[in-house]
């Protein structure tokens, strides 16, 4: 069995390949220095890096939550935004007035992740910031927005749906055409 240190050292090393199959083998990891470790590979510079992690952390059944939430305030924008997404994937509903914070973070990423991660939990008491983020300055997060009411079955109201329909955007039309069949 590979110890703490050994797991840290492969984990802060070059080696994608090594630490890809390092985060494979975490998925039942209760050490707390060991999961935080595992979150702070959410910023990794390799994106198949980065997404083993996301994994290692869902699959967890252990109550990694405490730590997760904690993850929220970090300084990178990923480890808030995924751990966000994660935190939703685990149907952490307690977390949810954590998550609705994030919908005011500078980073137009992490309000997306915010957002896809308020509409995965159905969570209904986010439905005023989702409709505020009809009108955020990112096309983005104005999707993540407007599929978030979608999931929690929100009315989208004309006026939105109008100031939305401004944006020219595919995918965002899409969505739009499912808001109105909703509603």
């Amino acid at each position: 069995m590979v110890n703490n240190a050994e797991i840290t050292k492969i984990l802060d090393s070059d080696s994608k390949d090594l630490k890809i199959q390092t985060l494979e083998s975490l998925s039942e990891a209760k050490d707390p220095e060991i999961i935080r470790k595992i979150i702070t590979k959410l910023d990794d510079p390799d994106i198949q890096v980065r997404g083993e992690a996301f994994s290692a952390l869902v699959l967890n059944e252990n109550d990694i939550s405490e730590f997760l939430i904690q993850s929220l305030d970090s300084q990178s924008r990923y480890v808030r935004g995924f751990s966000a997404l994660i935190l939703a994937n685990r149907n952490e509903k307690n977390c949810i007035e954590s998550i609705i914070k994030l919908t005011e973070d500078e980073s137009s990423m992490v309000r997306e992740c915010a957002l896809g991660a308020l509409g995965f939990l159905k969570a209904e008491k986010a439905k005023d910031v989702i409709h505020r983020c009809f009108f955020d300055s990112s096309i983005e997060v104005k999707k993540s927005a407007l599929k978030a009411a979608i999931d929690i079955g929100e009315t989208v109201h004309k006026e939105e749906i109008d100031k939305i329909s401004k944006e020219k955007d595919a995918e965002l039309e899409k969505l739009i055409v499912l808001a109105q069949k909703k509603s």
